[in-house]
């Protein structure tokens, strides 16, 4: 078979924004994806921010499945029979450019793996990549079945368990505390229905963050983001403490009791469930990541490690987009000397620590650490929602001084000798 220059594994964001960054520069590109299509089987909560990527790739966003713009950031902590809630909206978010939108990945990954094939890259679906061809230490194509794929380079786009860059050296051995697990519901409502318990004008949108007794004290939380007819629930939960857990709950039937809760039941009520998916996390954060480049291939997106939970959102699309579009950049610099050495593909490490997505690794590089501590998701939350209670309640006593009250409840769980250490563990973040 006639070597290609570029072989690109994997069809999610990461391999399509590299191929589109390369499709018209005269490389011929092969994204190979395992799914029926791009999309099919990837998974977002999900909400994708705009400014990090708008630069890199300025023609794609007319035009693109967007769903909703979000304009409302809902923070709710849960208690086990009460809730705090912190909506903020904000003008700027309902200006254009709009800053984020929610996403529906099965939409918007085929619609982009369209645009790379109009502008003369090829997208092969059902087509599932073995392993990595070698000469010596080089890697020179991959291996699909019996057939062998030649390639000048090849970019490992293969998601979080990236067999491929398991196989070249470049990813590290996963600890279940590098891994959170997410699993959604996709519920039909309508757009009237959407906006109406959701304060929302037409087109716009809201994403609401859940954190507290849903998780059963266990590091994660719940989710909702609004699209045009549907709303997109679900759960992020860590592996860690999943598979410690003593008496073998099923995480499904924490989502149930989430969409039980009175918070979350009137926004449901009378939806449809029209999908459900489910999909490992990368949360090793900075520490975790290995190396990116070898002899003839590149790793992207999810497939390096590029996610990070910043503690009240968690990235990873614009990561995948902005690595997928630097590693289309080097590749291009590369062809121009005909040398896709490691020397030569280092230009992309170089990229990328000078990028937003190294820059964020290192501010949070503490994150994963923080998040390990149990009292996040148990005792704070139940604390907030149990003083402001006390705080409104009027019963047949005579009513303290609210400085009282407040003093009271912070010095029960918050100023504790456990609670300053768990204040100074925030520090730097």
């Amino acid at each position: 078979m006639e070597r290609i220059d570029v072989v690109i594994v994997g069809g999610g964001l990461a391999g399509l924004s590299c191929a589109y960054g390369l499709a018209d520069s005269g490389l011929t590109v092969l994204v190979l994806e395992r799914g029926d299509f791009s999309g099919s089987k990837n998974v977002t909560g999900g909400r994708i921010y705009l400014e990090p990527v708008r630069r890199l790739l300025p023609d794609l966003w007319d035009e693109a499945p967007l769903e909703r713009h979000v304009v409302r950031e809902r923070l709710t902590l849960l208690g086990r029979t009460n809730s705090t809630s912190i909506d903020h909206y904000s003008d700027r978010r309902d200006q254009r450019p709009y800053p984020s939108y929610t996403i529906l990945r099965a939409r918007f990954d085929r619609w982009l793996s369209e645009k790379v094939a109009e502008r003369g890259g090829f997208v092969i679906p059902q087509k599932r990549v073995d392993d990595l061809l070698m000469d010596g230490k080089r890697v020179v194509g991959v291996t699909a079945g019996d057939e062998e794929i030649p390639a000048r380079v090849v970019v490992a786009a293969d998601g979080v368990l990236s067999f491929l860059a398991e196989r070249a050296g470049l990813r590290r051995d996963f600890e279940p505390e590098d891994l959170a697990v997410g699993y959604k519901e996709i519920i039909h409502l309508g757009d009237r229905k959407i906006e109406d318990r959701f304060n929302l004008e037409p087109g716009q949108g809201a994403a609401q963050l859940f954190v507290g007794a849903i998780t059963g004290g266990m590091m994660g939380g719940g989710f909702i983001y609004t699209n045009k007819e549907t709303i997109s629930l679900g759960m992020v939960l860590g592996l860690a403490p999943l598979t410690r857990l003593q008496n073998g709950i099923e995480a499904y039937r924490l989502l149930d009791a989430f969409k039980e809760r009175p918070e979350i039941r009137r926004l449901v009520e009378g939806g449809e469930t029209v999908e459900y998916s489910a999909h490992l996390i990368p949360e090793g954060g900075i520490r975790r990541l290995a190396g990116l480049v070898r002899d003839g291939m590149l790793v992207v997106g999810d497939a390096a490690g590029f996610g990070l939970n910043m503690l009240v959102t968690v990235r990873g699309m614009e990561y995948a987009m902005i690595s997928g579009v630097l590693a289309a950049e080097t590749i291009k610099r590369a062809a121009q000397s005909n040398d896709f050495s490691a020397s030569t593909l280092s230009h992309y490490e170089y990229l990328l620590k000078r990028s937003v997505i190294i820059r964020d690794m290192e501010t949070f590089r503490r994150s994963a650490e923080i998040l390990k501590n149990p009292r996040l998701f148990s005792l704070y939350p139940q604390s907030v929602c149990d003083l402001l209670e006390k705080v409104m309640e009027i019963d047949e006593k005579p009513k303290e001084r609210l400085s009282s009250t407040v003093f009271k409840e912070l010095r029960r769980n918050i100023l504790t000798l456990r609670g300053i250490k768990d204040l100074w563990s925030l520090r730097g973040i």
